[in-house]
């Protein structure tokens, strides 16, 4: 190959800048000539296709978010339109893509694929729900951002005599939420994998204010409940003070941590390095210590093992019906 494109897809996150980085600079070392599509399949149909040198990249590693900007093209999904896309790449004469988001990413990238370009997919999601890996990019920097932010929210429960309800992001994976609770030794989490019961959680934090416990944090996976209605219940029957939050979109943003900056680069120097051997139509991944690579297909279909994996920790605590303790 000597072109291929690079694009960012659906909802940004930390690591995405250092992922595109490493793909042109791996281009770069194969002699392959790295275009930049930018707003993602949006970009493609329009035509929004530049290419990118080593200067356009500079000082870029500590950015969160994507100079190549996102978007949410569900018109992508039309095969007319994806046809488009095809056209605009062959016009620059590009002969394999890579592609870096979520499972809606992937879907994309697989039709682009199945239309005659070679494409690798690269998981980028701070919800961390893809399946055929172990971590996404941007997953651990979204988590040290939930923790600083829990943590002052700690200080002024503690102050106040109050029980913080805290609602992370992570659509329908729990993931974010639950190595959120650990790392603040949150009271509970509340996931798609644990369940919320409302009255066992109501009753363990009345036990808790009997046991004189200063203060308490609940942690909830977004879509479980209404926070703001769950603080008001619980400020109600209970004897603790509540207050909701919601952390939202700040999650997304910073500088990326080291974790996800490794992750990133070792991610996007694979992908380029099969595409460069003629290998198309995979997502790569990370599966214990190995980088790996799965056909896309299979990848969308894989169920997400987050519940026996990473839930073992609370086995004996876990009730199916409500939340961890």
């Amino acid at each position: 190959m000597k072109k291929i494109a690079v694009l960012t897809s659906g909802g940004d996150a930390p690591g995405m800048n250092v992922a595109i980085r490493t793909i042109v600079r791996t281009g770069l070392h194969y002699g392959i000539e790295v275009y930049g599509i930018y707003e993602g399949y949006k970009g493609l149909v329009e035509g929004q296709i530049e290419p990118l040198s080593r200067e356009d990249l500079s000082r870029i590693m500590n950015r969160g978010g994507t100079i190549l900007r996102s978007a949410r093209y569900p018109e992508f999904e039309q095969l007319d339109v994806q046809k488009k896309g095809i056209e605009r790449l062959k016009e620059k004469g590009i002969e394999g893509l890579v592609v870096i988001g979520g499972d809606g990413t992937y879907k994309g990238g697989l039709a682009v694929h199945r239309l005659g370009i070679p494409t690798v997919a690269i998981p980028a999601t701070i919800d961390n729900d893809i399946p055929s890996t172990d971590y996404s990019i941007g997953f651990f920097t979204a988590l040290e951002t939930a923790m600083d932010s829990m943590d002052k929210l700690r200080d002024t429960s503690f102050s106040h005599h109050r029980c913080s309800v805290v609602e992370v992001m992570g659509r329908h994976c729990g993931d974010l939420a639950l190595y959120a609770g650990i790392a603040v030794g949150s009271e509970f989490i509340i996931t798609p994998e644990t369940g919320f019961d409302l009255n066992r959680i109501l009753t363990a934090i009345n036990d808790s204010y009997n046991r004189k416990k200063n203060h308490e944090i609940v942690i909830v996976t977004e879509k479980m409940t209404d926070v703001n209605e769950l603080a008001r219940i619980i400020n109600q029957q209970t004897k603790y003070e509540t207050r909701a939050t919601i952390l939202g979109h700040v999650q997304r943003g910073g500088s990326p941590t080291a974790y996800d900056r490794v992750l990133a680069t070792e991610l996007a120097e694979y992908a380029v390095t099969l595409l460069h051997d003629q290998n198309g139509g995979y997502v790569v991944g990370q599966r214990g210590m190995d980088i790996v690579h799965t056909p896309i297909e299979d990848a969308l279909n894989l169920k997400k093992e987050a519940s026996s994996k990473r839930y073992g920790l609370f086995g004996k605590l876990k009730n199916k019906n409500g939340g961890t303790p």
